[in-house]
């Protein structure tokens, strides 16, 4: 990472200055990534206005973009580019990554931007699961109860006011809730598996980007190829060019977002990371119904704050909590990182 070499001889100030650069890069990066995500999947293009509606191929530009930026930044640093793992654990991950991905982009169709955002809170349980299947982990009861608050805002917010999007209607909402629970089963998967790549392979976070990445390209364009969807993306991106502008914004968001997210778990820690990523969901809705003009009623206010108290509450005692007392060690590059 930039300033490697430095990061020894930095004062107090100086580490709580790129600590808060760091944050502020993983906010404002996914916050313009949250925008754009919600006018390509939810708001029409051209004259006569059309919906674009393949979030496959929203997954291979994405993907496309991070190859080429993992590619330069690994032979920028000097890294091999042969694969450090086993192809097949690669793949893996990049099959549930491109469908958790299609699932939330396709989701925007049906339900609001904060919806999902809110919705994405839900992650809590699918990753706890997982962990105990795959790792073989165990949780507190503290992690339980604040897992159980979480849910039960987010399950108060979607059950007392509106919840679809601006062209959606309630009926068709109950599908993109169906979208989001996919989303999180599958996301909840690849942020496990991906965790355990890190710890059971000498990987880099390029490494992984570059061949996670190069997988999901090959996933999405065979989807796109297999479904005969793949010139319909292309004819409907020759004749909207605004939306190609939107698509590569929001992929550039996306590495962004993620170069700063490597940065600041690798110097700071993963619950530094978690705090980060609260502030983000707080700021991502707000800013969502104030440019989109969601309603909102009381009852939704209340689970709001039920979700994000809860949140923040378990990133005060992670906080609070000393390194040794919890057996955290350095900060680690290879923590789980939310799907693009």
């Amino acid at each position: 990472m930039a300033h490697e070499s430095a990061e020894t001889t930095r004062t107090g100030a100086e580490s709580a200055a790129w600590c808060v650069f760091y944050g502020a890069g993983i906010i404002g990066a996914l916050i313009v990534y949250g925008l754009l995500q919600e006018r390509i999947m939810s708001l029409p293009y051209g004259d006569p206005p059309v919906l674009f509606t393949d979030s496959v191929a929203l997954v291979f530009c994405n993907r496309l973009v991070a190859v080429v930026f993992a590619v330069s930044m690994a032979l920028a640093k000097g890294e091999p580019l042969a694969n450090k793992a086993p192809l097949w654990k690669y793949l893996a991950i990049s099959f549930s990554n491109v469908y958790a991905s299609a699932c939330q982009y396709d989701a925007l169709k049906y339900v609001s931007f904060p919806v999902q955002m809110l919705g994405k809170s839900f992650k809590m349980m699918p990753v706890m699961l997982w962990g105990m299947a795959v790792s073989g982990k165990s949780y507190s009861t503290t992690d339980w109860m604040v897992a159980f608050a979480v849910t039960g805002g987010v399950t108060e917010f979607l059950m007392t006011g509106p919840i679809s999007s601006s062209h959606g209607d309630s009926g068709s909402s109950n599908y993109g809730l169906m979208l989001l629970l996919g989303f999180l089963l599958l996301d909840g998967f690849t942020s496990t598996f991906q965790e355990k790549l890190f710890k059971e392979h000498t990987t880099t976070k390029y490494n992984q980007m570059i061949y996670i990445n190069m997988g999901s390209c090959v996933i999405s364009s065979a989807t796109l190829i297999i479904s005969g969807r793949l010139m319909d993306a292309i004819g409907f991106a020759a004749g909207h060019p605004e939306f190609v502008r939107d698509a590569m914004s929001l992929s550039a968001a996306a590495v962004g977002g993620q170069w700063f997210i490597y940065s600041q778990v690798k110097e700071f820690g993963a619950l530094v990371f978690a705090a980060t990523m609260n502030v983000r969901q707080v700021v991502s809705i707000l800013i969502s119904y104030a440019t989109y003009g969601h309603s909102i009623t009381g009852l939704q206010i209340i689970g709001l704050a039920l979700v994000f108290g809860g949140l923040f509450y378990k990133s005060y005692l992670g906080l609070a909590t000393p390194p040794a007392a919890k057996g955290e060690k350095q900060p680690l590059t290879g923590e789980k990182k939310e799907s693009a």
